[in-house]
């Protein structure tokens, strides 16, 4: 399928690796021009040299942190004129609810509700007065089903799910779509890690952690990142410009739910 966004332009944070990486690779495969970003220049730039190479599109590397204020102010100058936005960033560390407290709050916004929320106010009103534009967050699962030991990401992911709930719909008549993707577990260095603890914790391997934790997914195994990126690819596209304000799973039906 053409997803006729050829020649466009986009941001995606955090996308030396991992799920930001899938979007990036799937973006470019379909002709767009990309500003990429990531904490790591080496990693980052491996992943872009390899995107030129295979696809032959531009793409520009910014090595900064997408939360601090000014690693994001360097992104935004770089950037330009942006057509798509793919906001995404690590998580803050699991715990107990009595291991937090109002500091480790409010990196987890700064992070996870605040950093994506302040590009979209510096991208969107371009987008706008362009009359087309799209915007897609990564999220997670917990948003559907909160995860108990994940209480920071539960909290901040949820408040940027409220925002976006409202500011889609007043963005929408302006040809700008905001939807957020909420990634189950993949197949990526997060999902190693997760084994390992687990591993650890359970006194196993880590290829038994691995393969009980798929026997909880219905699909019976991880996600992948080119699956991902498809999915916010086509989010991205022109074809979905009836698509607004929704939260989509990834998940491989790990969450139970009608709606």
């Amino acid at each position: 399928m053409d997803l006729g966004i050829k020649g466009r332009r986009a941001v995606v944070c955090a996308s030396s690796k991992g799920l930001g990486l899938g979007c990036a690779r799937a973006l470019a495969e379909a002709g767009v021009n990309l500003v990429m970003n990531a904490r790591g220049a080496d990693a980052l730039e491996q992943a872009a040299g390899a995107i030129r190479s295979e696809f032959g599109v531009e793409v520009v590397t910014v090595a900064a942190d997408i939360t601090d204020e000014n690693g994001r102010a360097e992104v935004l100058r770089v950037a330009g004129e942006v057509d798509i936005l793919v906001n995404n960033a690590g998580g803050p560390p699991p715990g107990m609810w009595t291991d937090w407290d109002r500091d480790d709050f409010i990196k987890a916004l700064d992070a996870n509700m605040l950093a994506p929320i302040a590009m979209m106010k510096a991208l969107m009103p371009g987008m706008m007065e362009r009359g087309w534009g799209r915007v897609v967050n990564i999220t997670s699962q917990s948003v559907k089903a909160p995860i108990p030991q994940l209480g920071l990401s539960n909290s901040a992911r949820a408040g940027l799910t409220g925002y976006v709930a409202g500011t889609a719909r007043q963005v929408a008549p302006h040809g700008v779509t905001v939807n957020n993707l909420l990634p189950g577990i993949h197949a990526t260095d997060r999902a190693v890690g997760l084994d390992k603890g687990a591993a650890e914790a359970a006194g196993i391997d880590v290829e038994q952690a691995r393969k009980n934790r798929q026997a909880t997914i219905p699909a019976r195994r991880y996600g992948t990142a080119a699956e991902f990126g498809a999915t916010c690819a086509f989010l991205c596209s022109q074809h979905a410009g009836f698509i607004v304000g929704q939260n989509i799973l990834l998940d491989g039906g790990a969450v139970n739910a009608t709606l």
